[in-house]
C-alpha cells in the first residue's frame, strides 16, 4: 500500500490512452491521480474541449474509481499580451477546464507560468506582471466553482525557469488564492536544490510533483538523477506541509514496458521517506 497523500500523474502513461492509463495506476495500487489536460505532451483530454468531451473524460475517470487531485491544463502563453478575439478563446478555454476539474471531482486546476520560453516577449517585469494577473484573474473564476488555482512557478523550460523568477512571481501572487505546485525536478534542473526550492517557497506550496533530473534534464527516473528526496521530504516536514505528492514520470530513460514497474518501485520509495 502506498502512502494515502501519493498519488500518480496521468502523465506518467501518457503513451497509453486514458481507460488504459487509469486502469494501469489502479493496478498498481494508486487511489489518487493528477490528470494530464496537455495536448501535445498528454493527449488523455481531447484538445476541442467541449461539453461532450468534459463529459466523455469525466465518465472515464469515474469508472476507474480513482480521485483526481488536481488538472494540469494550459490556456496558453500567459505572457503573451491579447487582443479581444483572442482573450474571449482564452477564456473559453479557461472554462472549460474548469468545467472538466469541476466534473471529475478535482481540488484545483494548474496552470503554468508563462511561455515556453525563457526570453520575455517584452520585459520580464511586465511579463511576470501579465502572468501573475492572468493568473490571479483565473483564481477568480476558479473560486467561483469552489475550486483552487495552481501554478507550477518553477519550471525550468518556461519563463519562471528558477527560483529567483519562481519567487518574483510567487510575490506577486501573494494575496490572490493562487497557491503553488513545486516539482523537485525543475528545482534541480534549474541549478537548485529541492529543499532550497521548498524553504523559498514555504506556506505558499500547496502540491508536489515528483521526478528525478539532473542540470538541464528533468526526463529522469527515481533514483537516476541527483535530486534529494530524503532532504526535500524532511524540509517540507519541518515546515509542516500537509499537501499530496504527485509521481510526474515524464521520463526518457526507460521503455514503456518498464515503466509500470518503475513507477510502483518509485512509489515504495517516496512512501517510505514521507
Amino acid at each position: 500500500m502506498f502512502h494515502p497523500r501519493l498519488g500518480c500523474s496521468s502523465i506518467s502513461f501518457r503513451h497509453q490512452d486514458l481507460p488504459t492509463a487509469l486502469a494501469t495506476m489502479s493496478g498498481l495500487g494508486f487511489e489518487e491521480i493528477d490528470l494530464g489536460a496537455l495536448p501535445g505532451v498528454c493527449d488523455h483530454v481531447p484538445f476541442v474541449l467541449d461539453d461532450d468531451a468534459v463529459t466523455a473524460v469525466s465518465k472515464q475517470v469515474a469508472a476507474s474509481g480513482l480521485r483526481v487531485r488536481s488538472v494540469n491544463g494550459d490556456i496558453g502563453d500567459l505572457n503573451a499580451p491579447l487582443g479581444l478575439a483572442a482573450g474571449a478563446t482564452r477564456q473559453e478555454h479557461l472554462d472549460r477546464l474548469l468545467d472538466l476539474t469541476e466534473a471529475v471531482g478535482a481540488l484545483a486546476l494548474v496552470l503554468p507560468c508563462g511561455a515556453l520560453d525563457h526570453e520575455p516577449v517584452r520585459t520580464l517585469k511586465q511579463d511576470l506582471d501579465l502572468v501573475s494577473a492572468e493568473l490571479a484573474a483565473a483564481a477568480v473564476a476558479a473560486s467561483d466553482r469552489r475550486l483552487e488555482l495552481w501554478t507550477e512557478s518553477l519550471h525550468v523550460l518556461r519563463l519562471s525557469w528558477n527560483l529567483d523568477r519562481a519567487l518574483a512571481l510567487a510575490k506577486r501572487l501573494d494575496g490572490t488564492g493562487v497557491r503553488h505546485v513545486l516539482d523537485a525536478s525543475h528545482a534541480v534542473a534549474s541549478g537548485g536544490d529541492f529543499g532550497e526550492a521548498a524553504r523559498a517557497l514555504g506556506d505558499r506550496i500547496a502540491h508536489v510533483h515528483l521526478r528525478d533530473a539532473v542540470e538541464g534534464d528533468i526526463h529522469r527516473s527515481i533514483g537516476a538523477g541527483n535530486v534529494d528526496f530524503a532532504g526535500g521530504l524532511t524540509t517540507l516536514r519541518d515546515l509542516g506541509y500537509a499537501g499530496h505528492f504527485t509521481l510526474e514520470l515524464e521520463t526518457r530513460d526507460l521503455e514503456h514496458s518498464q515503466r509500470p514497474a518503475a513507477a510502483a518501485k518509485a512509489a515504495d520509495f517516496i512512501t517510505a521517506i514521507i
